[in-house]
């Protein structure tokens, strides 16, 4: 995934920090994501979903609000209302660059910023929130004990995860007046709401009255037992799914057909835990699906062997090659199904040693309708003929280089 370290001017004229994510293929949609209350566009799950978005064809945009992160202004002189305004300043930079956004993402107080934003912005089609306010004063219950001298003073410093942060009495009447239930019902963008029910930062009760006051399309979908920054891997990568599969409803995602004959195109991995064997496989910006090792050698089991993809691929590839046999000659097939052995343990043979043997699948197809038995006979002598069985029969050349 590529990633384009950009500049642009917020609300007031100071330069914000942000990363661009793009698609490695084809550029179908763009996302705007708005982290969480002084957080930063570089939090796990911005990363996390950015990355899933990007191996849909989904370019992401996540910046640092003013005063935050590696973006200039005083975070002191900020407010709600200017954490919205920076947000309708990103939508200006992606129109400028031809990107013009179709989807908000919002983390936390960056979720009710989205909601209030997307009113203002005409091409929104869809906004998702994670663990937002309904109410934007919500956020100074992080900081209660430091209110009397915040408004006597003018500014105070609070500590917020362990690092000091000068806030305003702007800010705070700001969130005090960020109604957002008009904003809410005037939305008109599909909306999908994302919190956990044990949040001890914003209680699920405000995802509630988000959903209540939204008119459909709309989706409430729980993350369990998420912490409210979704700091645990597994837990960021499951609302990246969510909500790359749900943003597929609202966005036109699909690329142009390619050309008759052409390659299929590009299956890409890539590391989903860096720590374990997870791994995102992408094939183009439809189809994604998830690649491990059991737990008995190290991994999590939340997707297939290398060995296993291999074994769905001679068995998609003999179920198909069969059926468009059957239906050229219109014989009357009902059913195909095909079952593959493979005798073999992918993390074993990858230790150093392991030593080569012949490869042997067991293959066992069964055939429902009303065939004879010189029809069985026939379609038993096509399933060699397909494709994947033939490419696995020969030698076949892996050419490998590597990509600065």
């Amino acid at each position: 995934m590529p990633t384009e370290r950009i500049t642009f001017p917020g609300h007031n004229g100071d330069t914000l920090a942000a990363r661009l994510d793009l698609p490695e293929g084809p550029h179908l949609a763009t996302a705007l994501f708005a982290h969480c209350f002084t957080c930063g566009k570089d939090i796990p799950a911005a990363r996390r979903i950015a990355a899933r978005l990007a191996g849909m064809g989904i370019a992401v945009l996540r910046f640092d609000f003013t005063g935050l992160g590696h973006s200039e202004g005083e975070f002191s002189n900020t407010s709600f209302t200017s954490n919205v305004d920076d947000l309708i300043a990103a939508c200006r930079y992606l129109d400028e660059r031809d990107m013009p956004p179709s989807l908000l993402i919002g983390h936390s107080l960056g979720g009710a910023a989205v909601l209030k934003a997307a009113a203002q912005i005409d091409q929104i089609k869809a906004v998702a929130t994670l663990g937002a306010p309904f109410d934007p004063e919500h956020v100074t219950h992080n900081f209660a004990d430091a209110l009397p001298e915040i408004i006597s003073k003018g500014v105070g410093e609070v500590s917020l995860g362990g690092r000091p942060i000068r806030i305003g009495k702007q800010f705070i009447e700001d969130v005090a007046a960020g109604e957002l239930t008009p904003a809410i019902g005037k939305l008109k963008a599909a909306l999908l709401v994302l919190h956990a029910p044990q949040d001890a930062i914003v209680s699920i009760d405000n995802a509630s009255q988000i959903f209540l006051a939204a008119k459909h399309p709309k989706s409430f979908v729980t993350l369990d037992d998420a912490d409210h920054l979704i700091t645990r891997a597994s837990d960021a990568e499951y609302a990246a799914d969510v909500i790359a599969t749900w943003a597929t409803r609202y966005l036109p995602l699909k690329p142009p057909a390619p050309p008759p004959g052409a390659p299929e195109g590009i299956v890409r991995v890539a590391e989903a835990d860096p720590d374990g064997y997870l791994q995102d496989v992408n094939a183009g910006p439809s189809h994604h699906t998830l690649a491990d090792e059991p737990e008995a050698y190290g991994g999590t089991n939340r997707g297939m062997t290398p060995y296993g993809f291999l074994s769905a691929g001679l068995g998609a590839c003999t179920s198909m090659t069969i059926r468009m046999y059957a239906r050229r000659k219109k014989w009357l097939l009902t059913h195909v199904s095909v079952d593959i052995c493979h005798d073999k343990v992918h993390a074993q043979d990858a230790e150093t040693g392991s030593g080569d043997k012949i490869d042997v699948w067991r293959r066992r197809i069964r055939l429902e309708g009303d065939l004879d038995a010189e029809q069985r006979q026939r379609l038993l002598e096509i399933a060699d003929k397909c494709p994947v069985h033939r490419t696995l029969e020969r030698s076949s050349e892996v050419k490998t280089e590597l990509v600065e």
